[in-house]
């Protein structure tokens, strides 16, 4: 009898009998924990993209036409910051008073409108009332004077080839200046721009003196204007 109850044991030992409630208890609460943890997880990340998706503002399409245009595909060029230069914005203030000696001088004479006038005008003689002014004055050739209508080239007068140009075969452009008159006829003509052959300078420069005009209008009447033209030396085969 005591040979079987050393081999043989009841159902169960003490130890585990004793332990299981507890390790069973640790375990459920354990899982328990965990399930409410994944939980909590999942309501914390719905809420949150819930308040995020509020900050958007939704857009209704309705139609085809509520899309808009779709996107350029061209690639604009980078812009370039361009800096503004620093502009001095002008002061504005109370006068300052300056001291006696600095005032302008009041001794001073200023010449009156009619004054000025014989200035500008002493080249200028009327012949009496009803008749044209007579104008003597000529330009200088750097001079700019003011016409309404510039002198047109009626005759140009054009000299045969240069006899040694045409032989080395020579050719250019020549740039004359000619003085025409308020009959059109031409009072001098000098030598506006080279064409690096003296011939063809010089011939230019004779022909222009025999050229008719049209003369230059200024306030409804003729005057003395230089003019400026080209002459072309081209040889043909």
């Amino acid at each position: 009898m005591s040979q079987n109850n050393a081999i043989y044991s009841p159902y169960g030992a003490f130890e585990l009998k004793a332990s299981y409630q507890k390790n069973f208890l640790m375990g459920s609460i354990s899982t328990f924990s965990l399930v409410v943890l994944i939980v909590g997880i999942s309501y914390l990340v719905a809420y949150i993209t819930h308040v995020n998706a509020d900050d958007i503002d939704a857009v209704v399409i309705r139609t085809i036409a509520d899309l808009g245009p779709p996107p350029s595909v061209v690639r604009k060029p980078p812009q370039v910051q361009i800096e503004q230069p620093d502009i001095v914005k002008p002061r504005i203030g109370i006068p300052t008073p300056v001291a006696d000696d600095e005032l302008l001088d009041e001794d001073v004479v200023i010449a009156s409108r009619d004054e000025l006038m014989e200035l500008t005008n002493e080249d200028i003689t009327l012949l009496g009332e009803g008749d044209m002014v007579d104008i003597d004055y000529i330009p200088d050739h750097t001079e700019f004077v003011a016409v309404e209508i510039y002198p047109e080239q009626i005759y140009e007068y054009k000299s045969p080839y240069p006899k040694f140009a045409k032989q080395a075969g020579l050719e250019g452009i020549v740039h004359v200046k000619a003085l025409v008159d308020e009959e059109g006829n031409v009072l001098d003509a000098i030598l506006g721009k080279t064409c690096g052959v003296a011939s063809l300078d010089e011939a230019a420069v004779k022909d222009a003196l025999k050229c008719k005009y049209k003369p230059a209008i200024q306030n409804g009447r003729p005057v003395k204007l230089w003019v400026t033209y080209k002459v072309e030396y081209v040889l043909h085969e």
